[in-house]
């Protein structure tokens, strides 16, 4: 196909677009918006360079022209995702600083529920992308640790909300796809699970139940196990639990 290459290549290190010919019809800003915009309607696996091209009203052999694999859609995809990220003037505090990326992270994955499977190292150092680190290595300027360190917190705080968004999202379709209630299955599943512990098999179960029966706040969940990888990164003998 054309502009398709055999070895290893970064999109963002290729002109806009291969070949000789008329001035390009398209921005690779207007190929991730239509892209987006089917992925945000129809899920990722809607995606394809077809519907892509249909999107724009351009041929599909065309669009290869800009665009040689669908891995470099995607990155085109995610690369226009990390520009939705705000960045302010850093408070001094980096742990709100974190926090709030955190967040905005999070708010970013709800409004576009594909983002989570397409998170990734290889797609990380794309210009929006760099620009999201680069902020992110500013509001760290007051943690006393290495930039090699600081990058390892960037992760490790993705991860943990990619991992918690990815859970909430796959909650979510599961339940839209029950006949039943949320509320109802829970009600079933725990009155299967009280019978099992009064059967004396799981003391230790019996305990953990007794110390907290639930219902589990999910959103203070959330916050400790931000702040548990932040307490990681603290100084010693300055770890603030809440």
């Amino acid at each position: 196909m054309t502009g398709r290459s055999a070895v290893p290549e970064v999109i963002w290190a290729r002109p806009e677009r291969a070949g000789r010919g008329p001035r390009a019809a398209y921005s690779r800003a207007d190929i991730a918006a239509a892209a987006v915009r089917i992925a945000d309607a129809d899920g990722l696996d809607a995606v394809s360079m077809r519907h892509v091209a249909t999107e724009l009203g351009c041929g599909t052999m065309s669009l290869y022209n800009y665009v040689p694999r669908k891995e470099d859609l995607y990155e085109l995809m995610v690369d226009a995702i990390s520009g939705e990220h705000d960045a302010w003037e850093p408070t001094g505090d980096w742990r709100a600083d974190m926090l709030r990326v955190a967040h905005q992270t999070r708010a970013l994955m709800h409004r576009h529920p594909w983002l989570p499977r397409l998170m990734s190292p290889v797609y990380g150092f794309s210009p929006n992308a760099l620009r999201y680190l680069e902020h992110c290595l500013v509001c760290l300027d007051p943690l006393d640790a290495s930039y090699g360190t600081k990058m390892e917190l960037i992760a490790m705080l993705n991860g943990v909300v990619t991992t918690y968004v990815g859970n909430e999202l796959a909650t979510a379709e599961r339940t839209r796809s029950l006949p039943w209630s949320e509320e109802q299955e829970q009600a079933m599943r725990i009155a299967y699970l009280g019978g099992r512990i009064a059967t004396g098999a799981y003391p230790r179960m019996a305990a953990a139940f007794t110390q907290d029966a639930g219902p589990i706040d999910l959103e203070a969940v959330f916050e400790r196990a931000l702040g548990r990888v932040l307490d990681a990164f603290e100084p010693k003998g300055q770890v603030n639990r809440p």
